[in-house]
């Protein structure tokens, strides 16, 4: 053999060796660089996987605040009112789209949960304590084995009287999105103590998914993928395993991951590549196998490395790493467009979570943030909360659609309202806020407001005029923190409303006004069981024999530390509350009761009760006083009741129901305060009622004005051309009691017979009681007094 071919043989197999060991080492460099960008992006996964549940930590506080703001959960809570608590925590759950509601007491005890039982302890114990120390927590918690990403608030009107809690289910939306961001399988498991799978959402194959987490369950308890990226025993898949929580009982991991394959795909390829070109151009190998290690290795770890600062929340304008035809010019475009992308979406939330969606006013969180710089900077400003009125009647007849259009064209109104000088935000439901810088609005300056929002809007063709209520407070005269003047300003709204006002300004003592019927509403939940309550009894005269045969029940509160509360008042509250239901239980049951113990003592009387609008549509009612009847062997005779008119013209149809099946128990039944109402005696006439009472404000003066007079005598001669027994309240002297006697009515109540007492009292009082004298009706007495001057 020739030197030329023995020296081109050895250079040739000198080259193929070298290129051979060059072409390996490059390859095994490339696959563990591979491998190591596979962990960079695992690393990156769980970075965004972090982010996402921080960003939904923090729209789950915003919505839970705004919960525990709400003025009528505040009520509720403060009441303990079950129904309304489960309600609202439903309505407010379904609103955020979360999964799981609860709120607990101070002790840690559920008051009402979508998962856990009433008065059960707090499922989440570290929470609550991370909670109590810091004001408010968010954190993956577990609830029957399901991982949740939970937010617990307190609940302030003003001292803290509750805390309240949403989370959501970290379930298969959670892994699609973050397989959707990062292009990695994620898989969200929870082992229980025992080492089994109670829970898994993944982006893998559900069958597949299942076995995979079965056979690592060991390993990740024990955290073999929790430091570092490794591939799994059967090579399959590199893993990266980040704790979201662990117990004694529950063990919880995201577990994200890339598939061998993917990982290797480009260096086959590569392989093959290089194959060919050392076949094709063995001199050249060297050069090329250094300038492609060069050229490969450089730009990705350039890129790694902004990987790394991207997942670190650091900006880059440019990359220049190859051309944009190249493939690390491409990823090089792909990072900055995945930057891109992750800081919209985050700019997106920020502004969901402080805007509006439908008006995209700025909500409550950023008014309380505007109202919190303006106290610090000490400049005066006004709040203008604003209500629509009758704004359900619109959602009524227009629909929710228009509804909306409506507050949507209210809402652009304020924004471009005074320009500069007054900013809108929309707080929840029909109210919105007007934050402007004046000290205080002044009549022109609102005149020109209100003309502005009465506007017409135009409603499917029709015109409509909105109206408007507005609650006003002032910094610095009505409160120097945002929540107060808030609550001041809802005061001031509600008198508005309450009193049919278009403006409100608040006044001193309106707010202890609202704190002391939150007390009172709050504590009248205990008042029967704590003995506060109690019944006085007012008795009439028959006029025919001047005997004492009936009482009208009157229910008395005093409470431990307010003393007396007028009944008008704490009925009212009630009624608003719901718990009228259970005062009107309490009530029949002790009148009964008191019935049976005087008819026992040889007191043959009768009494009348009072009941609410909310009972007379009751249709468990009559059911109710006939076990109570049953239960105190009482005739019904001995039992009336006397409802007002208003209570019965709200809904006549269900009261006639209410009514016919009380009077079918023998019951006899009265209309109380009648003449003050909006009902006729032809309308009366519909009811099946025994009695008219006539109110007082008729009788008080009978004797001296004439028009009273007229008023009382028509009534009972037209009472009893219908057979009805006529009954005045309010007979304060002997005058008004003969007066009434001739006329013809046919029982007498006021304090010239005797004021009210209690049961314990009326006994030796009837013992003492002499019957009256009073004259029988004379038809001629009405001309006789009409001819008085």
């Amino acid at each position: 053999m020739r030197f030329r071919t023995r020296l081109m043989l050895v250079l040739l197999t000198v080259v193929i060796v070298s290129q051979l060991a060059t072409g390996v080492a490059f390859l095994r460099a490339t696959q563990n660089d591979v491998i190591a960008k596979g962990s960079q992006r695992l690393e990156v996964g769980a970075n965004v996987l972090a982010q996402l549940l921080d960003t939904r930590g923090e729209q789950l506080t915003n919505n839970v605040a705004i919960l525990a703001d709400d003025f009528g959960f505040k009520s509720a809570v403060s009441t303990q009112d079950t129904e309304t608590l489960y309600s609202v925590l439903a309505n407010h759950g379904d609103r955020a789209k979360a999964d799981i509601v609860l709120l607990s007491g101070l002790d840690g005890h559920i008051l009402a949960s979508s998962h856990h039982p009433q008065n059960s302890p707090m499922p989440f114990p570290q929470l609550f304590d991370r909670a109590r120390q810091e004001g408010q927590a968010v954190s993956v918690v577990i609830a029957e084995g399901q991982p949740y990403e939970f937010a617990l608030l307190p609940v302030r009107a003003p001292n803290l009287i509750g805390w309240v809690g949403m989370g959501f289910l970290i379930n298969e939306a959670v892994t699609e999105e973050i397989n959707a961001l990062t292009g990695l399988d994620i898989s969200v498991v929870n082992y229980g103590d025992n080492g089994e799978i109670s829970y898994l959402a993944s982006s893998h194959p559900g069958q597949l998914a299942l076995e995979l987490m079965s056979e690592r369950g060991d390993e990740l308890i024990e955290g073999e993928y929790a430091l570092q990226s490794q591939m799994t025993p059967d090579a399959e898949y590199l893993t990266y395993a980040s704790q979201l929580y662990s117990d004694d009982a529950n063990h919880t991991y995201a577990l994200l991951q890339l598939s061998r394959n993917e990982l290797l795909g480009a260096y086959r390829s590569l392989q093959w590549q290089l194959l060919g070109i050392i076949a094709l151009i063995l001199l050249f190998t060297v050069l090329i196998a250094m300038w492609s290690a060069r050229s490969m290795s450089k730009p990705l770890m350039e890129l790694a490395q902004a990987a790394q600062r991207i997942g670190r929340g650091e900006r880059f304008t440019e990359l220049p790493v190859g051309t944009e035809r190249s493939e690390t010019g491409l990823l090089a475009s792909t990072l900055l467009a995945m930057q891109e992308g992750i800081a919209q979406r985050e700019a997106t939330l920020h502004h969901q979570s402080r805007h509006d969606l439908l008006t995209d006013l700025p909500n409550r969180m950023s008014a309380q943030e505007d109202i919190s710089l303006l106290i610090k900077r000490g400049e005066p400003f006004t709040l203008l909360r604003l209500a629509i009125n009758n704004f359900r009647d619109i959602n009524d007849t227009f629909g929710y659609a228009l509804g909306d259009h409506v507050l949507v064209t209210l809402a652009k109104r304020l924004q471009h309202f005074d320009g500069s000088e007054s900013t809108a935000y929309r707080l929840d439901g029909d109210e919105l806020l007007l934050v402007v810088k004046q000290s205080r609005s002044d009549f022109a300056w609102r005149t020109r407001l209100f003309t502005t929002l009465h506007h017409p809007i135009d409603l499917d063709k029709s015109p409509i005029t909105p109206s408007l209520s507005a609650g006003e407070t002032n910094y610095p005269d009505h409160g120097d923190s945002p929540q107060l003047l808030l609550r001041r300003s809802d005061i001031a709204l509600d008198m508005a409303r309450r009193h049919r006002h278009p403006h409100q300004r608040y006044l001193e003592g309106q707010d202890e006004h609202h704190l002391r019927q939150l007390t009172l509403i709050r504590d009248l939940q205990d008042a029967v069981g704590n003995g506060e309550l109690w019944m006085a009894y007012q008795p009439k005269v028959d006029t025919r024999n001047g005997r004492v045969e009936q009482c009208e029940a009157l229910m008395r509160w005093r409470h431990p530390s307010l003393g007396f509360v007028p009944p008008d008042e704490f009925i009212s509250l009630a009624e608003r509350s719901g718990s009228i239901g259970m005062l009107s239980h309490w009530m029949l049951a002790n009148v009964c009761a008191q019935l049976h113990a005087w008819q026992q003592r040889g007191y043959h009387l009768s009494v009348a009760v009072n009941l609410s609008a909310s009972d007379v549509v009751d249709r468990q009612l009559a059911t109710y006083l006939a076990s109570l009847l049953e239960r105190y062997r009482l005739a019904p005779a001995r039992l009336s009741i006397e409802v007002t008119e208003s209570a019965v013209m709200q809904d006549v149809d269900a009261a006639m129901s209410t009514l016919m099946a009380l009077n079918q128990l023998g019951l006899r039944i009265a209309i109380d305060d009648y003449g003050t109402g909006y009902s006729s005696l032809a309308q009366i006439k519909r009811l099946p009622v025994d009695e008219l009472k006539i109110d007082k404000s008729f009788v008080l003066a009978i004797d001296s004005q004439k028009d009273d007079l007229t008023i009382v005598s028509s009534t009972i001669e037209m009472g009893h051309s219908l057979g009805l027994r006529l009954v005045a309240e309010g007979v304060e002297n002997r005058a008004s009691a003969e007066l009434l006697s001739k006329l013809g009515c046919d029982y007498l109540q006021g304090y010239w017979v005797a004021k009210p007492m209690p049961a314990d009292e009326l006994p030796a009082w009837l013992d003492n009681f002499t019957p009256l004298s009073l004259p029988h009706p004379m038809s001629t007495i009405l001309k006789t007094l009409q001819r008085k001057p």
